[in-house]
C-alpha cells in the first residue's frame, strides 16, 4: 500500500513524530507523556474504525512501546504503556528479538486459505464451476441457483476461479501470509496470525500487507535523537533508494541540509558503500567462479542472504562475504572520522536485523526508515522542500551503486566491474525479486541450472525502492532512481575515489 494514504499510514506516521517529540523534549516526563499520548491520537468517546475505542487505545500503545524499541506485549499482561520505559533511554539500545511483532489483539483473524462464491455469483445455466471441480465441493443452492463450495472437500486448486465468467469465485488468503515468502507466518490457537521466528527474515513484507496494521517492527527513534542531543557525532548513511521518498522537489542537497539542521554531523550515499560492494564482488566472482564455487550470490540484502542460509546451508558458502553496503559505507565513515556513531537510513526492515549482529554493532549504531526519518522531520516541523540547498548535498557515487535500489542493479554493477576489467569476460546473470520467487531461484541454482552464473536475489518485490519503510509508489520511486543514477559523474564503481579505500576497509 505504499504510495496510498491509508488510516493505517496515518497513525504509524503520528506514533512516529510523537516518539521522536518525546526525545526533543527533554524536560518531559516520558513516562507519563506516554500514558497520555492514545487518548489524543485517538480521541474522543466512539471508535473510528473498530467500533472499540478502547481496543483502539490499546493497539496504540503497543505501537508506541515498539517504536521506543520496547516489547510488545500481550492482552493478557496487567502493566502500564510505560512499564519499562527506561530501557529505551539507555545510551545505546540495540533491536532485540524479535523485530517483526504481530499485536495480537488487533489481528482480524483473516481465513488462512479459502475459495470464496461471492455476491456477483448469477447462478447461470452452465455453471462451469461445478463441472471442474475435482472433489465435488461445489453445488448450486436450490433457492436461488447460486454457487455453493462445501469448504470440507474444498481443496484450494482453484479450477472453479478460472473458469467464472463473471469473476465471482474468489480465492483469498491471509494478506500477511500470501506476502510472506518464507511461509513464516501461521495460526494460533485463537484463529490469530503468528510468526514461526524460525523462518522470519524480517523482510517485513507481512507489515506492509497487512490492511488491519496489525504488524509493527521496533524503531529507534528515540535513541537517535537522544544519541545527537547528548553530543555524539552522528553521521547519516542514506541508502539509493531515497530519491523521492520525501517528495519530489527534495533535492539530495536539500536532504542534506535538513538532515544537518537536525544535527546530523553530515550524511553520505550509502551508493558509495555500494561502490565498494560492487568492486568486492566483482573480486570475489572473477577469483572463486567457477573453479571454487559452483555459483556467487550477492549479498546486499540481508533477508535474501538470511533466506539462502536457513534454506540451503550446504550452498552457504556460495553467497558472497563481501560486505554489505550500509556495513562499508559506515566502515568509511568511521575510517575517516574517529568517534563516529553511525545511522543508516533506508527503505529496509532487514537492515535492522542485520545490525542486531554482533560483527556489525561496531559498525553501525542505529537505523531507521525512511518513514521513521519523515517522523523526524515532523516533529521539528522542518519543511524539506524550503530548506536552502547544500551545495555539497552529492557523493562520488557512481550510476551503478546507485542503481542498487532497483531490482537487476546489484548484479549489472558487478559485471560492469568485471567488464572493465576483462571485457571479453562473459557472465550469466540471473535475478529474482520477492522471497518466494529467490527461493525458486536457490533451488534451480542447487539442481545446477545456474552454474558459472551470479545470482541477485531481491526480498522485496522491485527491490530496495519495495522495502518495507518506503512511502511512495514502487514504480515512482524506480523511475526517481533511474533519472538520479544517470546524473553520476561515474558509469561504473571502480572510477570512484572511494574505491581506492577497499583495501583499508575490508582488511
Amino acid at each position: 500500500m505504499r504510495g496510498v494514504e491509508t488510516r493505517i499510514q496515518e497513525i504509524r506516521h503520528r506514533i512516529f513524530r510523537e516518539v521522536a517529540r518525546m526525545a526533543y523534549h527533554t524536560e518531559w516526563q516520558v513516562d507519563k507523556r506516554i500514558e497520555e499520548l492514545p487518548y489524543e491520537i485517538v480521541p474522543g468517546e466512539v471508535g473510528n474504525f473498530r467500533n472499540d475505542i478502547f481496543l483502539e487505545r490499546a493497539i496504540v500503545g503497543e505501537r508506541l512501546r515498539l517504536a521506543m524499541g520496547l516489547p510488545y506485549r500481550s492482552a493478557a499482561d496487567h502493566s502500564p504503556i510505560s512499564d519499562g520505559i527506561e530501557a529505551a533511554d539507555k545510551p545505546e539500545t540495540y533491536y532485540t528479538p524479535p523485530l517483526i511483532n504481530i499485536i495480537k489483539f488487533a489481528c482480524h483473524g483473516c481465513k488462512e486459505n479459502q475459495v470464496v462464491v461471492t455476491e456477483g455469483c448469477q447462478g447461470c445455466l452452465a455453471h462451469p464451476c461445478v463441472e471442474v471441480c475435482p472433489k465435488g465441493a461445489v453445488s448450486l443452492a436450490r433457492y436461488n441457483g447460486r454457487s455453493v463450495i462445501d469448504q470440507e472437500k474444498c481443496i484450494k486448486c482453484g479450477r472453479c476461479v478460472e473458469v467464472c465468467s463473471y469473476n465471482a469465485i474468489i480465492h483469498q488468503k491471509r494478506p500477511c501470509a500470501a506476502a510472506c515468502g518464507m511461509d513464516a507466518i501461521r495460526t494460533n490457537q485463537n484463529g490469530k496470525a503468528d510468526i514461526d521466528y524460525d523462518k522470519c527474515v524480517s523482510c517485513g513484507m507481512c507489515l506492509v500487507n497487512c490492511p488491519f496494521g496489525a504488524i509493527a517492527d521496533k524503531s529507534q527513534i528515540f535513541q537517535v535523537i537522544r544519541a545527537i542531543q547528548s553530543g555524539e557525532r552522528v553521521y547519516a548513511a542514506v541508502a539509493p533508494a531515497f530519491v523521492g521518498q520525501f517528495g519530489p522537489k527534495v533535492t539530495p542537497g536539500r536532504l542534506r541540509a535538513a538532515m544537518k539542521q537536525l544535527g546530523f554531523a553530515d550524511v553520505f550515499e550509502v551508493a558509495i558503500g555500494a561502490d565498494l560492494c560492487a568492486a568486492q564482488e566483482a573480486d570475489d566472482f572473477l577469483e572463486e567462479v567457477p573453479e571454487k564455487l559452483p555459483f556467487m550470490a550477492t549479498s546486499c540484502c540481508p533477508a535474501w542472504s538470511t533466506m539462502a542460509k536457513k534454506l540451503y546451508p550446504d550452498y552457504a558458502n556460495c553467497i558472497s562475504m563481501a560486505l554489505t553496503p550500509m556495513t562499508l559505507t559506515a566502515r568509511l565513515i568511521k575510517h575517516q572520522h574517529k568517534n563516529a556513531k553511525v545511522v543508516f537510513i533506508g527503505p529496509c526492515a532487514a537492515k535492522k536485523l542485520e545490525a542486531m549482529r554482533t560483527d556489525v554493532r561496531s559498525e553501525v549504531d542505529f537505523v531507521l526508515t525512511f518513514e521513521e526519518m519523515a517522523g523526524i522531520f515532523d516533529a521539528k516541523h522542518v519543511e524539506l522542500t524550503m530548506v536552502p540547498e547544500d551545495p555539497n548535498g552529492v557523493n562520488d557515487a557512481s550510476t551503478d551503486g546507485r542503481n542498487f535500489a532497483v531490482s537487476g542493479g546489484v548484479a549489472q554493477a558487478v559485471v560492469n566491474v568485471i567488464k572493465e576489467k576483462y571485457p571479453e569476460r562473459e557472465v550469466k546473470i540471473a535475478n529474482a525479486e520477492g522471497l518466494r520467487e529467490c527461493r525458486h531461484l536457490l533451488a534451480a541454482a542447487k539442481a545446477g541450472k545456474y552454474n558459472g552464473y551470479l545470482l541477485e536475489g531481491m526480498a522485496c518485490p522491485g527491490g530496495c525502492v519495495a522495502g518495507a519503510g518506503t512511502m511512495q509508489p514502487i514504480r515512482k520511486s524506480a523511475a526517481a532512481v533511474g533519472m538520479y543514477a544517470k546524473q553520476a559523474e561515474h558509469k561504473t564503481a571502480s572510477g570512484t575515489e572511494y574505491v581506492k579505500e577497499l583495501d583499508k576497509l575490508v582488511d
